[in-house]
């Protein structure tokens, strides 16, 4: 049965986050330092209760690097695989992004919130739990291309102003449902009545605080996502993630100088598509905006973006198309 939530009590584990973002909220970069050209990937294990650009200032201040972005928002509840682009890395954000991204993920049952995470306030209730049987039953429904609403609570523009700033204006926010992939969904556990364990890999543009806002409808249980850890972005594997905590500890033990030991090349932002080696005098014609024809009965058949090296570094992203390279974008890092 379902209810307004006025006397629900939230589980102690799903305050938690919010804790942990009022200490993170402390946490800034201290003092000015010089800027430098820094080129590469750092693949950050973000630290729960901090925001992506939080996170992403903090790996910049510590880099001194100029230009710096990432590939990927995490909410301040999540934790885990935050690429973060410096310098020329920074042009090959898009195609991180693309890539699939693995989360594990609570699910609260009994509480849906206006956020769709424990972050939020409730706003209904139900004393229904779902058996395990009833979840595993449900979950076809959601493997494959599925239509999905965004959380109120998101990035997304409507009219040119974010759904967020909208809802916490007390604006009613109505987003339109999008087709979204959900390559694979699994139930890992049920530590209690009140919660589940789920992993996903999504497709780009996927909500996982919709998920489970979904499940919690569809099993009449209503929920929301109380814990949330992205595990994988692309090629990125969370074994190889990197705390905020131990980039900072390295840093300082060397009298505040960067990190750099932590600091991964540019190309492998580009790591799923082909990739082209040139020779000097092509990457020559390539960095002045020229295209490049493949010759020869050994020339490479490609056909879309292609990441384009010589003498084993990274010089440009190109579009193949009926035997000629177009560049798209130079890179100069390695000057």
């Amino acid at each position: 049965m379902n209810a307004p939530l006025d006397q629900e009590t939230l589980h102690p584990a799903d305050t938690v986050p919010q804790e942990a973002a009022r200490e993170a909220a402390k946490e800034a970069p201290k003092k000015r330092r010089p800027k430098r050209d820094v080129d590469g990937w750092v693949l950050l294990d973000k630290p729960v209760g901090m925001t992506s650009t939080q996170a992403v200032g903090a790996v910049k201040w510590l880099f001194q690097a100029k230009k710096a972005g990432h590939a990927g928002t995490l909410d301040p509840l999540a934790s885990g695989c935050l690429p973060i682009a410096l310098g020329e890395a920074t042009k090959t954000v898009p195609f991180v992004m693309d890539g699939r991204k693995v989360y594990r993920f609570t699910v609260r049952w009994g509480v849906e919130t206006d956020t769709d995470d424990s972050e939020g306030q409730p706003v209904v209730t139900s004393d229904s739990r779902p058996t395990r049987e009833a979840i595993l039953d449900l979950l076809p429904a959601f493997r494959g291309e599925i239509e999905q609403v965004p959380p109120c609570f998101s990035a997304l523009k409507i009219n040119g102003e974010r759904a967020y700033d909208l809802a916490r204006d007390g604006i009613e926010v109505e987003l339109a449902a999008r087709t979204v992939v959900i390559h694979s969904l699994e139930l890992v556990e049920q530590p209690d009545a009140d919660h589940a364990v789920f992993e996903a890999e999504c497709g780009k543009g996927t909500y996982v605080r919709s998920l489970a806002r979904d499940f919690g409808r569809a099993l009449g249980a209503r929920g929301h996502i109380s814990a949330l850890r992205r595990t994988r972005v692309g090629t990125f594997p969370e074994e190889e993630l990197i705390p905020l905590a131990k980039l900072r500890e390295v840093s300082e033990a060397m009298d505040d100088a960067p990190p750099m030991y932590a600091l991964r090349p540019v190309e492998i932002g580009l790591d799923t598509l082909p990739s082209l080696r040139v020779s000097p005098a092509e990457a020559s014609r390539l960095a002045h905006g020229q295209p490049i024809i493949l010759r020869g009965r050994d020339a490479p058949i490609l056909e879309g973006p292609v990441a384009i090296t010589a003498g084993g570094r990274l010089v440009a992203l190109g579009e193949a198309e009926a035997g000629e390279i177009h560049p798209k974008r130079i890179f100069h890092s390695g000057k």
